[in-house]
């Protein structure tokens, strides 16, 4: 069986992943909150952790591993946005859910295995709340319950901070019903224009981060196998997780239980800056899929960045991912489904190596192994998505990257041959380009080049 290493941010090392079960694989990441579009920093840890749920349903079996992806859709930026635009909570979460949904499945990724909203266990969420209560770890005031930060003697261990130190360098809530600044909400009172569920303690809603661990403790058990995320959410989102998942399940001592790997991915940058609006380099997935960057070609930008590492988007990464895969789909396309190459496998078994899985594609398409670069892009999620038609589909839309610097060629070499009467090489690239498919037209207005029925980009490598 092939030997997966994943760095487990828990003890900042690579480690041989071993699961608890090999028969039942068990993985929890961090959804969204569903008000609006999903940007592409949104999508990076999608695509991250579907590789690896592919990896891993590909060396445990597909019914032996349970992925589980969580919906927030109760949330304080749900209440304004449905105040704001005068709709019902739950219009706006299906919609968003939806769209949430269809764009990632653009991307590629498959859906998990379980996908939970956060109102439908409002239940285990209360339960687990109270078993805190009566342990000492949670306290109850004014309709709020609060988590005691100190009395788990573990916290701070997977960011690596001590409370202290979180204290006198973070923007931490001073409230009147908390024992310690540090303390996090578990429970807070509702309004009657808000949601709200009654319990003990009155009418109210949760906090964030005890969603997370009730939908996984009731899915995965208290103790499962990865947890994953966006490094943005270890801390304080993941760092609460352990804690009151620790405590309300008796590992307050000893710091176990809950998930035993923890994989973080780092963030993502639009040409080489932040995303923000105000820089206006802030895009979601679905305005790239709507200015006709297919989804296969995101997802590759994606993978050609190791996961631990910051990722910045580029149009150009976006030109040469498009240019790639149009390579390897004409190659692909005649290609057959099996098992895929080992080096492949290996890349990906290994912390989830995608650039050099994506370097050994690239050494199948130049030895021309159509069935192993077919099989690997199934397994990279490059295939999914009707493979025959969405990425022949890019094949056809190469004008831009490829035909148009080659317009540019033929037009500048046919200009020189009308000045020295020598058309030798106009004939050759014209003939080059007709054997690739190309229809070329010139008339006195210029150099057209139209791609043909069998029109094939790899035959055109060289003529640059």
């Amino acid at each position: 069986m092939t030997t997966i290493k994943l760095h487990n941010t828990k003890t900042r090392k690579k480690e041989v992943f071993t699961p608890i079960d090999p028969e039942n694989v068990r993985m929890y990441v961090c959804g969204p909150t569903v008000y609006d579009r999903a940007h592409i920093g949104n999508a990076r840890p999608v695509v991250v952790f579907d590789v690896l749920y592919r990896l891993l349903r590909h060396v445990y079996g597909a019914d032996h591993v349970t992925y589980v992806r969580n919906f927030t859709d109760v949330d304080d930026k749900i209440n304004a946005r449905a105040k704001e635009s005068g709709r019902e909570i739950g219009e706006i979460t299906a919609e968003t859910t939806q769209w949430y949904l269809d764009d990632m499945r653009a991307l590629g990724a498959m859906d998990p295995n379980e996908m939970p909203r956060a109102t439908a266990y409002i239940p285990q969420m209360i339960a687990m709340i109270e078993k805190l209560i009566a342990d000492d770890f949670a306290y109850a005031k004014d309709g709020h319950v609060l988590f005691r930060v100190r009395a788990y003697k573990h916290y701070g261990a997977l960011s690596g901070r001590s409370v202290d130190d979180m204290i006198a360098g973070a923007r931490v809530e001073v409230a009147p019903y908390k024992e310690d600044p540090m303390d996090f909400v578990l429970w807070k009172p509702s309004s009657d224009d808000l949601p709200g569920w009654d319990s003990p303690w009155g009418r109210g809603r949760p906090g964030w981060h005890i969603e997370c661990s009730a939908m996984a403790k009731d899915l995965l058990g208290e103790t499962f196998d990865i947890h994953g995320g966006g490094n943005d959410l270890q801390f304080p989102h993941h760092e609460n997780e352990v804690a009151q998942s620790c405590c309300a399940s008796g590992h307050a001592e000893d710091g176990g239980g809950f998930a035993n790997y923890w994989l973080h991915n780092e963030m993502l940058q639009v040409e080489g800056k932040k995303m923000s609006k105000s820089l206006g380099n802030f895009f979601t997935v679905h305005d790239l899929l709507e200015q006709g960057i297919p989804g296969e070609v995101i997802r590759f930008v994606f993978l050609s960045t190791h996961y631990r590492k910051p990722m910045d988007w580029t149009a150009k990464k976006a030109a040469e991912a498009e240019k790639t895969l149009s390579r390897w789909a004409a190659m692909a396309l005649d290609g057959s489904v099996g098992e895929p190459p080992s080096d492949v496998v290996q890349a990906l078994a290994d912390d989830l190596n995608t650039p050099l899985a994506l370097a050994a594609m690239h050494a199948l398409y130049k030895n021309g192994d159509a069935d192993g670069l077919r099989s690997a892009l199934e397994l990279l999620g490059l295939g999914e998505l009707d493979f025959g038609q969405a990425v022949k589909g890019m094949v056809y839309r190469m004008d831009d990257m490829v035909l148009g610097p080659l317009e540019v060629l033929l037009a500048e070499t046919r200009a020189k041959a009308m000045e020295t009467k020598d058309f030798s090489e106009v004939d050759r690239l014209k003939a080059a380009l007709v054997a690739a498919g190309v229809e070329v037209r010139m008339s006195k207005a210029g150099v057209e080049l139209l791609p043909a029925a069998g029109f094939d980009p790899a035959k055109l490598e060289g003529l640059l």
